[in-house]
C-alpha cells in the first residue's frame, strides 16, 4: 500500500528553518510559503509567531515601502504578509489580538493623513476583518478605547477599503447583543449625521459616493436583521435615525441650500430610493398591485414622506433646470443638455413615490406637472432607454394603483370617492392617448421617408397594451373607460382605429415571431439531446447542416413597418433575426427560419426519413390574402417575463375577437374585453380556414409526430406532440397546447398529458 511508503516531499520551509540566520523575508521568498501556512506546518507557524517577525509582518502591510525598491517586487512582501496574516490560523489571530503593541502599530494606520494607499488600505482592512469574524469581543473592546477611531474613519471615508471595514463590524460581529452593543456606541458617536455631513458639494465625488454606499448598506443591513432575527425587542438605532425627518430634511437641505453638484445630487437620491425601498416579495409573476399599496407591512415611513413633500418644487425644478452638461455628440444627433444623471434619478424617484400612494404627494406632484414634464422628456430623447423603462414603469403603477380611501369613509362616500386623480390627470392633463397615437404616427411616417424606428416605441407598445389591460381588468378600469369616452370625437376614433390597427398588426407580427422562435428551439433542443444521449462518438448532427442565409438573400421589409426591426431598445429582438440555410440546398436537407416575415399560409411539410430533419422546402410563399394572416394569435412586442417590473401589462390582446391571449400555459386568468373604445369587426370578415403544420421523425425505437394548428374561425392554435413506438405504434407520450382567447379557455385545460399508456421497450434517446 502507497501509505506504508512515506513518500511526501519535505518542503524547502522545512531545511530553511533548521538555519539559524535565517530571515522572514526568505521564508517568504518561497513559492509555498502560503499553502505551508493554511495547512498550519507548526515549524514555520513558530517561525511567524516570533514577536520581530510578527512585528515585521503589521509594519509591511502598515509602511509605505521604500522609494529604492523596485516597482515589479514593491508590493509583494507587503501582499504575502497580508496572506499570512488572514490564512485564519488560530494562533496568529491570538497573537494579534493578545499583543496590544501589535495591534497600536495596526491602528496607526488609520492614524495617516489622506488619501491613505489604496493597496495597503486594503491589506490593513483585511487584516482588521478576520480579527472583527475571529475575535469579536477584543477588537470590540480595542477600538472603544480609541477616541478617534469614527473620526478617523469618517476621515478616510473616501477610501473605498474604509467603508468596506465598516460595513464589517455591522455584519461580522457576534453574538446579537454584542452587535447591538457596537451599533449603540457607533450611534452615540454620531456616525450616521458625520456620514450625512460628507454629502455636500463642499466634499469631493469619492466621499459623496462612498457615504452614500455606507448609508444605503446600513439601511438594507439593519432591515435584513430585523426580519431576518426573531424576537429582537431593541430597534436598531442606526436605521432609527436614518429614518428620522431630521436627518432626511439635513440631507435634502445639503442639496438644495447649497451649490448645484450632480455627485451630492445622485448620492442623495439614492440614499431616498433606499429609504423607500420595502422588504421584497418572495414570489414574482403577475401581480395586480404593488406589494407596498395592498399590504401595510410595506408602508413607508411617514417621516420620510414628510421631509420629501415640501421639496418636490425642487426636484421638479431639476428636470426643468438641471445642473449644467456640455452638449453630447451621438451617432444619432447632438443632445443639448442631455438627459444626465440627476434627472434620470429624479424619475427614479418619483416612480418610487408614487408607489407609496401617498394623497399628499400625488396632490403636489399633479399641482407642479410633474407627469407632464417626464412625459416630454420620454418622447424629446427618444433614444435613452433608461429614460424609457422608468416611465413606462411610472406610467404603469398610475393605471395600477388603487384610488386612496380613508377607513373612516362610508361605502356611499367611498363610491363617489373611487377615483383616482393621478389616472384624471394623465389623461386629460397630460393628453396621454392623444402622445401615443402622435407618437406613433410620427415614426411611421419617418419610416416611410427612409429614417429608423425610433427607440422607445417598444415601450410605447408595452404602455398600450398596459392601458387596454387596465380598462379592462384593473382597478381603475371603469375609469378609464370613462375618460376614453370623454375625449373629442376625433381623438376617440384615432384612438378605436389605433388599438384595431396599428398596435394589433404589431402585436401579430411579435406574437408570429415568437411562437416561431419557440418551434424552432423546442426542435433544435430535441436534436440536441438526441445527440447527448447518443455520445460524442456519433455523427454530428449539425456539422455541414446549417448556414447563415447571405444578407442579400434576406427578405426585407417595408419601409413603414413598425416591427421589431432597426430598435434598439429593450425588446431583445436580435435574437430572432437570424436565419438559417444548408449549405448545399437540396430538398432533403434544407432548414430556414425567417422570421421576418408575416404569418403565412403553410403547406404541410415533408420528413427526411434518413436524417431525422423535416423539410421545409414546399411552403407555400404569402399571400396578403391569406386568411391566417388575419387570424393568428396575438402578443405583447416584448418578453413580458423579462420586462414588466410590476407584473401590470398582462395578457395580449386580439383585435378580431376584441380579448385576451395568453402565451403562458400557466396562466389562467379572464378578461372581457368592454369598452375602451374598441370597435367590432363584421363577424363577415372572419376567415372559416383551419391550417396545419406535421413534422414526423423516425429516431430509433420511437416515431415523433410535431403538428401546429390554426384554426381562423375560432382564433385558436394547438401545438400537439405525440410519441409512439415504432414497432407497434402504441402511444408512449402525448401533449396537446392550446392557445386562444381565454374566454373561450377558461372553461378547460390549457395543457394535457397522456401518460397511462406506455409501451414496454425502453425509450431509446427520448423522454420518459
Amino acid at each position: 500500500m502507497f501509505w506504508k511508503f512515506d513518500l511526501h516531499a519535505t518542503s524547502h520551509i522545512d531545511t530553511l528553518l533548521e538555519r539559524e540566520d535565517v530571515r522572514l523575508t526568505d521564508i517568504m521568498d518561497e513559492e509555498d510559503v502560503l499553502q505551508e501556512c493554511k495547512a498550519k506546518n507548526h515549524k514555520l507557524v513558530d517561525f511567524l509567531l516570533r514577536p520581530e517577525c510578527m512585528e515585521d509582518l503589521v509594519t509591511f502591510i502598515t509602511q509605505e515601502p521604500g522609494a529604492d525598491v523596485e516597482e515589479n517586487i514593491k508590493y509583494k512582501y507587503p501582499n504575502i504578509s497580508c496572506e499570512l496574516l488572514t490564512s485564519d490560523v488560530s494562533q496568529i489571530n491570538d497573537r494579534l489580538v493578545e499583543d496590544e503593541k501589535l495591534l497600536m502599530k495596526l491602528y496607526s494606520f488609520l492614524q495617516n493623513e489622506p488619501p491613505l494607499n489604496p493597496l495597503l488600505t486594503s491589506f490593513f482592512s483585511k487584516v482588521m476583518s478576520i480579527l472583527i469574524g475571529r475575535k469579536p469581543e477584543q477588537i470590540v473592546t480595542f477600538l472603544r478605547k480609541r477616541e478617534d477611531f469614527v473620526d478617523l474613519m469618517i476621515k478616510h471615508i473616501g477610501t473605498s477599503a474604509i467603508m468596506d471595514l465598516l460595513l464589517r463590524m455591522l455584519t461580522c460581529i457576534e453574538p446579537q447583543l454584542l452587535r447591538q452593543d457596537v451599533l449603540n456606541w457607533l450611534n452615540q458617536e454620531n456616525i450616521i449625521q458625520r456620514l450625512v455631513d460628507m454629502v455636500q458639494p463642499s466634499q469631493d465625488d469619492d466621499r459623496h459616493s462612498n457615504a452614500s454606499q455606507s448609508l444605503c448598506e446600513i439601511i438594507r443591513l439593519s432591515r435584513d436583521q430585523m426580519f431576518q432575527v426573531q424576537g429582537c425587542l431593541q430597534p436598531d438605532p442606526l436605521l432609527a435615525t436614518l429614518e428620522k425627518q431630521t436627518t432626511v430634511e439635513k440631507l435634502l437641505s445639503h442639496i438644495f441650500d447649497k451649490e448645484k453638484n450632480e455627485s451630492a445630487i445622485v448620492s442623495v437620491i439614492q440614499i431616498l430610493l433606499t429609504l423607500f425601498e420595502t422588504r421584497r416579495p418572495a414570489f414574482e409573476g403577475h401581480m395586480e398591485c404593488s406589494p407596498r399599496m395592498s399590504n401595510p407591512s410595506f408602508s413607508v415611513s411617514h417621516s420620510i414622506l414628510e421631509a420629501v413633500r415640501p421639496r418636490l418644487k425642487d426636484f421638479h425644478q431639476l428636470l426643468l433646470d438641471p445642473p449644467k452638461k456640455d452638449m453630447m455628440k451621438t451617432t444619432w444627433g447632438v443632445l443639448d443638455p442631455p438627459v444626465g444623471n440627476t434627472r434620470l434619478h429624479v424619475v427614479r424617484l418619483v416612480v418610487s413615490l408614487l408607489q407609496t400612494n401617498t394623497p399628499s404627494i400625488n396632490k403636489e406632484l399633479i399641482h407642479l406637472n410633474t407627469l407632464g414634464v417626464i412625459l416630454d422628456m420620454y418622447f424629446r430623447y427618444s433614444w435613452n432607454n433608461f429614460l424609457h423603462i422608468q416611465v413606462e414603469i411610472c406610467t404603469a403603477v398610475i393605471l395600477v394603483m388603487p384610488p386612496f380611501t380613508t377607513e373612516v369613509q362610508l361605502d356611499t362616500e367611498q363610491e363617489n370617492a373611487s377615483e383616482s386623480i393621478l389616472v384624471r390627470h394623465l389623461f386629460q392633463k397630460c393628453h396621454f392617448i392623444q402622445r401615443i397615437i402622435d407618437a406613433w404616427n410620427t415614426n411611421e411616417k419617418e419610416q416611410l421617408e427612409g429614417g429608423r424606428r425610433r427607440g422607445y416605441m417598444g415601450h410605447l407598445t408595452r404602455i398600450a397594451n398596459s392601458i387596454l389591460h387596465n380598462c379592462d381588468k384593473g382597478p381603475n378600469g371603469l375609469q378609464i373607460q370613462q375618460l376614453i369616452s370623454e375625449l373629442k370625437v376625433e381623438d376617440r376614433e384615432k384612438w378605436e382605429a389605433f388599438i384595431s390597427g396599428q398596435l394589433a398588426d404589431t402585436n401579430k407580427r411579435n406574437t408570429v415571431d415568437l411562437v416561431k422562435v419557440a418551434m424552432f428551439e423546442a426542435r433544435c433542443r430535441e436534436k440536441i439531446q438526441q445527440f447527448e444521449d447518443a455520445g460524442s462518438d456519433e455523427e454530428d448532427i449539425w456539422d455541414e447542416k446549417v448556414t447563415f442565409i447571405p444578407e442579400a438573400q434576406r427578405r426585407p421589409r417595408s419601409a413603414g413597418s413598425t416591427d421589431s426591426e432597426d430598435s434598439t431598445d429593450s425588446e431583445e429582438e436580435d435574437s430572432k433575426k437570424d436565419a438559417f440555410e444548408a449549405s448545399n440546398p437540396t430538398s432533403e436537407d434544407i432548414m430556414e427560419v425567417e422570421t421576418d416575415t408575416a404569418w403565412s399560409g403553410y403547406s404541410a411539410p415533408n420528413s427526411n426519413s434518413e436524417t431525422g430533419w423535416a423539410d421545409f422546402s414546399n411552403f407555400s410563399p404569402n399571400s396578403p390574402n391569406d386568411p391566417l394572416l388575419c387570424n393568428t394569435p396575438v402578443a405583447m412586442e416584448t418578453n413580458i417575463e423579462k420586462l414588466d417590473p410590476l407584473g401590470v401589462i398582462g395578457p395580449l390582446y386580439s383585435e378580431e375577437s376584441h380579448g385576451w391571449l395568453s402565451p403562458s400555459i400557466s396562466s389562467s386568468s379572464s378578461i372581457t374585453s368592454k369598452g375602451c373604445g374598441r370597435s367590432k369587426m363584421a363577424d363577415e370578415t372572419t376567415c372559416n380556414v383551419q391550417r396545419s403544420i406535421t413534422d414526423t421523425v423516425i429516431n430509433g425505437s420511437i416515431k415523433e409526430t410535431f403538428s401546429l394548428t390554426v384554426d381562423a374561425k375560432t382564433e385558436t392554435a394547438v401545438f400537439k406532440r405525440v410519441l409512439k413506438s415504432y414497432r407497434n405504434d402504441k402511444c408512449k407520450y402525448a401533449m396537446e397546447v392550446t392557445y386562444g382567447p381565454r374566454e373561450e379557455m377558461s372553461t378547460r385545460d390549457d395543457a394535457k398529458l397522456d401518460q397511462s399508456a406506455v409501451f414496454s421497450d425502453p425509450a431509446v434517446n427520448g423522454p420518459p
